[in-house]
């Protein structure tokens, strides 16, 4: 376990406002911080700036004030820091620890795919561009090993990414850098010691650790909190038409949410508002009890 005093942070994409399946990776991360006597912080993910929406940024922070989920500092925006971005490329660059890429889209929809239903590189071009190719992305040479990590819901786990994964991208053909690559370098940059997450991103962990290590960074403890899906099975998302968090009744959403998480407030708290709940809540967590497997979003009270 990391001995650093405790950072965490809420890591939303302002691609569209947030849902209950957001609120719950939000509240699980806020409790894990409080109850630890640590700080929170928020950071917008708006790396991937022709999918954000305008005033989503800004109406994201309005709900989690809603909420009661209230930060510890500044907010930190992904589109603010490519310099940082690319002084890590260069870094990487520096020790060929990436390579240049001119695969498409097209000519990798052939390729095989992993349990996650993501393209496994085939290492085209890990050995130089052919003749006449004009690079287009950035990608990591992965080691053919198995890369090991903790998590605090889920166990112990490991992951083969030059069988699962292949060589994947730290800055894309658009000229934008990517998330792998963003996270880590913002992690270390906030001093985040903890990340609490949801479990779409469990297996984003291995990617990381690697960059991690490829760049000397601290590598945060980890925890995966179940996804909320909808009666098809499919995660809440806007791809997926998840409704936006109402803007009354916060108090019986949030009681739902940390439901979700295994700890179900006590009746005498029914009909109270986030901070009654969230002071109960903060007493009362224990990680160990946060459910491995998903759960079905209820219609709002």
């Amino acid at each position: 376990m990391n001995s650093a005093p405790y950072v965490g942070r809420f890591a939303p994409s302002p691609t569209g406002l947030l849902h209950f399946g957001s609120l719950v990776a939000a509240v699980a991360s806020w409790l894990d911080a409080r109850a630890a006597g640590g700080r929170w912080l928020v950071r917008m993910e708006d790396l991937d700036r022709p999918r954000c929406e305008p005033g989503a940024a800004d109406a994201i922070l309005r709900q989690l004030d809603a909420y009661g989920l209230y930060r510890d500092g500044p907010v930190l925006y992904q589109s603010q820091r490519d310099d940082a971005y690319a002084a890590a490329l260069d870094a990487l660059k520096a020790h060929g620890a990436v390579y240049p890429c001119a695969c498409t889209r097209s000519q990798l929809a052939q390729a095989p795919r992993n349990i996650e239903g993501e393209i496994v590189y085939p290492g085209t071009c890990r050995n130089g561009l052919r003749v006449g190719a004009i690079a287009r992305a950035w990608r990591v040479r992965v080691p053919d090993s198995s890369t090991h990590f903790h998590d605090r819901i889920h166990g112990d786990l490991e992951q083969n990414l030059a069988r699962d994964v292949g060589d994947f991208i730290v800055k894309r053909a658009d000229g934008l850098f990517a998330y792998q690559l963003a996270v880590v370098v913002d992690d270390t940059f906030q001093g985040i010691t903890h990340v609490v997450r949801g479990a779409d991103l469990l297996w984003n962990t291995p990617r990381q650790k690697v960059l991690q290590a490829l760049l000397g960074l601290p590598t945060p403890v980890y925890a995966h909190v179940p996804l909320i899906v909808n009666a098809a099975g499919q995660k809440l998302s806007k791809q997926t038409l998840a409704p936006v968090l109402p803007e009354t009744g916060q108090g019986a959403i949030l009681a739902q949410a940390l439901a979700t998480l295994g700890h179900p407030p006590p009746p005498e708290l029914s009909g109270t508002g986030p901070a009654q709940l969230l002071a109960w809540a903060v007493t009362h967590w224990q990680i160990e009890n946060v459910p491995l497997h998903h759960a079905l979003a209820k219609p709002a009270p």
